[in-house]
């Protein structure tokens, strides 16, 4: 017999799944690594010069942060530029992009949710939480929708206690 005076969990007993970005994505500091101060006359790059400043340079501040490497000016750089620099942040982050920083959030979220497996979610409820303690980039929530929609039975955004409905499959 069901006690009408007990407090129930609706929301604990509805199956819903939440998935929270801010658990899903790291949270990293954006540093950043412009490779225009390595140019000779801020047009080229001097290969033997380069080396030389990715051998002396102190790789170890860039350690466990979301790394940007770009190039402000107009100058032609070559591929192998990038590829040294990345090279050299090995041992200290995996999180190196090419990008301006500013589109850095967005890229990290789209590689940390690709280690997500989806197909545990397969015609399932989910909710993706909507309020954080930090800013997550609008890019992971399209993208955690689109690697979402078409599997999962239906897809809301916010809080299970309230939520606006995304998604609803209509097998």
């Amino acid at each position: 017999m069901v006690n009408p005076n007990e407090i129930v969990n609706r929301v604990a007993q509805s199956g819903i799944i939440t998935l929270d970005l801010e658990e899903l994505i790291p949270h990293k500091e954006i540093k950043s690594i412009d490779i225009k101060g390595q140019l000779f006359r801020g047009l080229i790059l001097k290969e033997k010069d380069f080396r030389a400043w990715i051998k002396s340079n102190d790789w170890s501040k860039f350690k466990d942060d979301f790394v940007a490497v770009y190039c402000s000016s107009d100058a032609v750089v070559p591929t192998w530029a990038y590829m040294l620099i990345a090279a050299a942040l090995e041992d200290f982050t995996t999180d190196v992009y090419f990008s301006e920083p500013k589109n850095v959030l967005g890229l990290a979220a789209e590689r940390h949710l690709s280690l997500l497996n989806v197909e545990e979610l397969t015609d399932k409820r989910v909710v993706i939480k909507g309020c954080g303690e930090r800013e997550i980039d609008n890019h992971g929530y399209v993208k955690l929708t689109s690697m979402l929609t078409g599997k999962v039975k239906s897809l809301m955004f916010g809080e299970p206690c309230s939520t606006v409905p995304v998604y609803k499959n209509r097998k």
